[in-house]
């Protein structure tokens, strides 16, 4: 259990600054993450690493010469916000373009790739590295939907070194890509983790058993096995893993990592048993690790890593680096860096705006507030459907989230903003609060849809509807699903097509609006009959049958919310909202 704390919703924050007192040496905090303390070259090529907190050493430890440039952290097991990504990137940028690196999951994968997106709009070179390193999660024909774990650090070990050794971006970007092809990873869990603040652990164990093929946020494993002796595991740990040896591989990067309460003796009696196994397999390791390098909070277990090595990929794992988790090679002279900003930001300034925009803007943050005082009181009934095949916290990021999105808003509307600004602060606070995929998706939903508003006049139904297919577009492009994956889009699809529809048939926007809410209903009560294909929840996918989809559910209850709060917003020369 998770026993030292304060406030449970202030442990990541807490964490990470204790960190930095720490290991000033080789970080700085900054707001959303961390960057290195040391002088930086100008024109070299920035490795941005992070993913959510509760895995430490990741990601911030991995800061440091040979390694990363910096980190961004979210809460315990949620994305980092796109604002937070982007932030830090910008901290972090020296001019030769930034290789972003985080975990495979859906949150992850929406925060960083937006954040990118804005950073190539404003000039910055930016590709992204999704790591796909654990085989439980989805078969080889299948690699590009695996989660990213404890390969993280081997992955972003190569392309630090690559970056540090002064190569240009297409050729640091080209290598991390082929370590990551050639990096794999499967383990086990013997009990489960607990958040802080939390009575019980996200998922438990059986006596005398173990989870195989575990997730690093407290999803269960995908099969049960009985507690076995050191030699066995290995043979099951690396048997599994040389399965998918490329030909012709004799070397391996071989790391083993434990997941937070499995201890250092425990882990080099195993890699004895290891190291046994992979000389019978004709393998020999490389300068390997053992230790705990991307833990689970508290979690009981651990994870076998293999790079297959080429000559290329040696010399990259090989290089020398100084970072807190991983120290290798001979000392890189450093000097303290004297141009790090303390990356505090100040008051949003917004452009001029006509009145009748700031009339939609302050409806727009009324909005939010009905929404957020909804989604508080509906936090515990979404957490209930989340943890059926997820980690539960759908309510509470939910409400996190709507609560900040609410006050982004009601402060642009009181600082004078028109419509288009208040939706979009709203949409940044949105995701800067709640991370996680749906931060990650409420946030670019609402920018999305603020991109049809103006600051110069009204909002009119016919922006709205507009909005509306622009957020979808928006969500499915970045997200990736699609109608029947089991998700938010589910009931966003309906809600739009519904929304068109109605208002093309001469409905007015209250009147469309509700119909919408209707159609979104019914779409999300239809998913308890589907099975995940996306998230968190799809190597559970049996359990979460006969549930329905807590994104979609939420949606649903958002719209029938504005649905309430529009029957009495429609008057004459458009709709204040």
């Amino acid at each position: 259990m998770t026993t030292i704390y304060d406030a449970p919703e202030d442990f990541a924050s807490a964490a990470l600054a204790g960190f930095c007192a720490i290991h000033g040496q080789h970080v700085r905090l900054v707001k959303g993450g961390v960057v290195r303390s040391t002088e930086v070259p100008k024109g070299k090529v920035s490795l941005v690493v992070g993913g959510g907190s509760g895995h430490y050493p990741a990601f911030a430890g991995y800061v440091g010469p040979g390694l990363a440039d910096a980190a961004v952290a979210g809460d315990v097991f949620a994305s980092p916000s796109t604002a937070a990504v982007a932030r830090v990137c910008r901290l972090a940028d020296r001019g030769g373009g930034i290789l972003l690196g985080f975990g495979n999951y859906a949150g992850d994968v929406l925060n960083f790739g937006v954040a990118a997106e804005r950073l190539r709009a404003e000039g910055i070179d930016v590709r992204i590295l999704p790591v796909t390193d654990d085989i439980a999660s989805a078969p080889a024909n299948a690699s590009a939907r695996r989660r990213g774990i404890a390969g993280t650090v081997i992955v972003f070990k190569i392309a630090g070194a690559a970056a540090e050794s002064g190569l240009a971006i297409d050729e640091v970007e080209r290598i991390a890509r082929h370590a990551n092809d050639r990096t794999v990873s499967f383990g086990v869990a013997y009990k489960g983790c607990t958040l802080p603040g939390a009575a019980t652990p996200l998922f438990t164990v059986p006596g005398g058993k173990m989870a195989l093929g575990l997730g690093i946020h407290g999803e269960p494993g995908i099969r049960e096995e009985d507690i076995t002796s050191a030699s066995d595991l290995a043979k099951l740990l690396v048997g599994t893993l040389v399965s998918e040896r490329p030909a012709g591989a004799k070397r391996v990067a071989a790391l083993l990592n434990g997941l937070g309460s499995t201890k250092y003796e425990e882990l080099f009696v195993l890699w004895q048993a290891i190291a046994s196994e992979l000389k019978a397999e004709g393998l020999e390791a490389v300068e390997p690790e053992a230790g705990e390098f991307v833990t689970s909070l508290d979690m009981q277990g651990c994870s076998l890593t293999l790079l297959w090595l080429d000559d290329e990929l040696e010399i990259y794992w090989r290089a020398p680096s100084d970072a807190p988790v991983l120290r290798k090679g001979a000392v890189i002279a450093v000097r303290p860096a004297t141009d790090v900003p303390n990356g505090a930001e100040g008051q949003p300034i917004y452009g001029p705006a006509s009145e009748a925009s700031k009339v939609s803007g302050a409806c727009i943050a009324k909005m939010m507030q009905r929404v957020s005082a909804m989604l508080n009181t509906a936090e515990e009934q979404l957490g209930r459907i989340d943890a059926v095949a997820g980690d539960g916290d759908h309510g509470q990021g939910m409400s996190r989230g709507s609560a900040a999105a609410a006050a982004a808003a009601s402060g642009a509307a009181a600082a004078g903003a028109g419509a288009a600004s208040v939706l979009a602060a709203a949409g940044d606070g949105w995701a800067d609060r709640a991370g996680g995929t749906s931060g990650a998706i409420w946030g670019l939903l609402l920018r999305s849809w603020s991109s049809s508003f103006s600051d110069d006049e009204a909002v009119t139904t016919e922006a709205v509807v507009l909005g509306a297919r622009l957020a979808l577009d928006g969500v499915t492009r970045l997200g990736g699903a699609n109608i029947g994956d089991k998700t938010l889009v589910d009931a966003l699809v309906p809600f739009v097509e519904t929304l068109e529809s109605s208002v093309a048939s001469g409905k007015s926007l209250a009147d469309a609006w509700g119909h919408a809410a209707n159609a979104a209903t019914l779409a999300a009560d239809a998913t308890s009959s589907l099975a995940p294909k996306l998230g968190r929840a799809r190597p559970l996918a049996e359990r979460s049958i006969g549930h329905p989809d807590a994104g979609a559910v939420s949606l649903a209850m958002c719209a029938r919310t504005a649905a309430a709060f529009l029957q009495g917003a429609f008057g004459p020369g458009g709709v204040q909202i």
